[in-house]
Formats: C-alpha cells, structure tokens, sequence
C-alpha cells in the first residue's frame, strides 16, 4: 500500500513556501560580526551559508569545508552532492539562537532551496536546522542539530543512478537494486501519462534510504517515529498546488526499504505508479481536494495500467470486502481522518481502496475525461465548503449524497462478483 503526505493535511507537513526574510548586519574590516546581537549574528550567518551554497554550486570542496569547524562527514556530504544534477542551491536564514554562556556557540534555522537540472520545473525545499561554533569573531558550522530534517546525501555514501525518466538516489543500496527501481519509475511514467493528459514533467526523483527510521529522518520526522511507516511501501513529498500556481515546488518519491522490499516487481511497480501519479496531479491538488479523490485517482491509474488491475475488484480490495459481507458498504466516502499514518492498518486498507472503487466507478460511469475534469474543478473550489458537492453536480450531474449512494452501490455489486 502506498502513502501520501500532504502539507498542512497529515502529520508533519513536508515542505512549506521559502520564508523571505529582510537580513540586516554589518561586519568590520576584520569580516567579524558587530552591531546588534541577534540582527548582526543572523546577517553573519547568512553570509557564511552563503559561501557554503556557492561552494556547493562551484564545486570547490575546500572553500566548503572553510565554512565547517571540522572536515569529517562535512567532505563526504560534499562528495555526495556533487553527484547531484544542481541547477540551483541557496539558504535563507530563518532564525539565529547563540548559546545563553560566552556566545562560542549557537543553533541556526535555514531554508533549503534546491533544483536538479532536468528533473524539477520549480525548486525543492526543505529545513535545516544547524549547530554553530564562532570563534576569533566568525561563525562556523560544527554540525547538524538532533532534530534537523537528515536529507538522503547527509546519511551515508550516495549512489546515484539516471533511469530514462528518473533520477534514484539511494543510501546502503545496491546499484542493482537502484537500477531495477529506476527501471520501475520508468514504467510508472507513460502509465500515468495515459490516464492524466495534463501537462507534468514526466521524470521523477525517487530516494531510497537504507532504514525505516534513515526514512522518518528523511521526512522530518525523529527516528524514533519510524513505526509510523512500517506498513507504507512509500510516500511523496511535496506542496499542494493550486489557483494561479505554474508549478508546485518539486516533489520526491521516498521509498520504505522494508515494505516496498517485501513486494512483488508488479505490487513496486503500483506502488510506484501510484506515488507518480501524485506527483503529476500535484499543481492541480490543494486543500480542497479530499483524499479519497486524491489517493482513489492514483491507485485508478496505477491499477489502470497493470495485468493485477484485471482481477476481481474484491481480490484487490479484500478489507473492504469483507466489510461488505460482514455489515454492508460505509455509509460515507472516506474521511481525510482514514487516511492518517499509523492508524489500523485494515482501517487505512479500507480508506484507499474506497477511494479506488469511487474513481473507478466515475472512470466507467461518467467516463476517464469527466473524472479527470472532476480532480480539477475540485482542486479549484478553495475554501468553499461545498465544493465537492459542486463539482460533483457540474461534472457528473450528481450531488454529493446522490454519488455516495451510487457509490455504496456500486462497492455492494463489485466486491460480490
């Protein structure tokens, strides 16, 4: 089963818009900081964040590591980065917080904005959160705070692998395995260009951390959360779009080691398949788009495209069925709430292959066109409480408690073939 998280609508929101901060300072001849405490030390470490982004983007190791208080892992989170495709890398400054004693020391909140070339229409964000040295009047950076998001290229040695369409990164993994996962993102590509005519970028960045908990790091979660993700095979990063957004800010594919391991080469390539398809909706998906619509049309295409698709609906939603057999179809569509990570995992099976049945039963009533035009108009309603019922009523001449009873239906008749 695959999973999504959504900003501001699951727990532990991935990336948020870049913070644009006014940085005021003033610095001696010396290049030490002077002036107001917190105003001038946020000036000063933004200058030194500065010389670190140009060194990454220059490719100059040792005007990097001038910018740390030891070489250490510093050379190797270096090394790794530049096997990335950079087109773009900056940090903005957020907060500065010196240490309350003899102000030798301090943390620093940054903004992490990058874009790989060929791969990201709009950049990728992501929050830094460092621990500083200042000595002889100048800030360094001693490491990362215990906290800080741990992007992939900070947690361990980086292999790099270039699919036809996609672009794996991956920690403590084979190349082989990169290779067989980059030949999956391949496929997923066309599959979700067929069912979703919509212009996307048609390329994808998956990461595939060594461990479960390298994953809840990876997502900026503490390790200990990493049971949180035990049962999802994968998740995508990303922001929701939305009205008069060209392009949302990059999104990335993080694969489970364990639960997308254990899959069959068809189950990785759903999954996949799945996860791309949030990726190519993601300018038309917002706040206002809800889940059931959101995850039933990514595994509608991702079942769309596999020979699994093609059997029984109650082989391939077994949870629900055995609802249905027991107490008879929801009574509602599922909620946002029965999407949430770490819930019962027959609750969850439940919630996505409800989801699944609706868009399938748009996609054969109404016809692949109108469910495609229903995801948009949808995304479009905003903060109208009543969108979904509009939309619905627009594209498929149906309110929201009619299509429900049709779906209810619908989930009755297919799972007792």
């Amino acid at each position: 089963m695959a999973g999504r998280r959504r900003t501001g609508r699951t727990a532990g929101g991935v990336v948020s818009a870049a913070l644009v901060l006014a940085l005021v300072g003033s610095c001696d001849a010396a290049g030490g900081d002077s002036g107001d405490g917190t105003r001038a030390d946020r000036a000063a470490v933004q200058r030194l964040l500065d010389r670190q982004a140009a060194a990454v983007r220059n490719g100059n190791e040792r005007a990097y590591l001038a910018t740390v208080t030891s070489p250490g892992p510093f050379r190797r989170t270096f090394r790794n980065l530049r096997k990335l495709p950079l087109a773009e890398w900056s940090y903005r400054v957020t907060r500065v917080t010196p240490d309350a004693g003899d102000g030798t020391g301090g943390t620093a909140e940054a903004r992490l904005r990058y874009r790989l070339k060929g791969h990201d229409r709009a950049a990728s964000t992501a929050v830094e959160k460092l621990e500083l040295v200042r000595a002889a009047g100048r800030w360094r950076v001693s490491g990362e705070a215990a906290d800080s998001e741990r992007q992939l290229w900070e947690q361990g040695e980086l292999t790099v692998v270039r699919g036809e369409r996609s672009l794996v990164l991956g920690v403590g993994r084979s190349r082989r395995t990169l290779r067989a996962l980059a030949r999956t993102a391949d496929r997923a590509v066309p599959a979700v260009s067929g069912a979703w005519p919509r212009d996307w970028q048609r390329t994808l960045v998956v990461e595939a951390p060594a461990s479960v908990p390298d994953l809840a790091r990876l997502l900026g979660e503490p390790a200990s959360a990493a049971g949180t993700y035990e049962g999802i095979a994968a998740v995508t990063t990303g922001e929701a779009g939305g009205p008069g957004r060209r392009d949302a800010p990059a999104d990335r594919i993080v694969v489970n080691p364990r639960a997308y391991g254990v899959l069959s080469a068809e189950g990785r390539q759903i999954v996949t398949t799945h996860e791309a398809t949030h990726v190519a909706t993601r300018r038309q998906t917002t706040s206002a788009t809800p889940m059931w619509l959101s995850e039933g049309l990514a595994d509608w295409v991702a079942y769309r495209s596999s020979p699994l698709g093609r059997r029984g609906a109650a082989a391939i939603a077994p949870e629900l069925a055995r609802e249905v057999r027991e107490t008879g179809p929801p009574r509602a569509l599922p909620t946002d709430r029965d999407f949430r990570f770490g819930s019962d995992a027959d609750q969850l099976a439940r919630a996505y292959q409800g989801g699944w049945l609706a868009c399938r039963m748009i996609a054969e009533r109404w016809g692949e066109r109108r469910l495609v035009s229903l995801y948009e108009r949808v995304g479009r309603s905003g903060t109208d409480t009543k969108g979904a019922d509009r939309a619905l009523r627009a594209e498929l001449g149906v309110g929201e408690k009619e299509f429900t009873g049709l779906w209810r239906t619908y989930v009755r008749e297919r799972l007792a073939e």
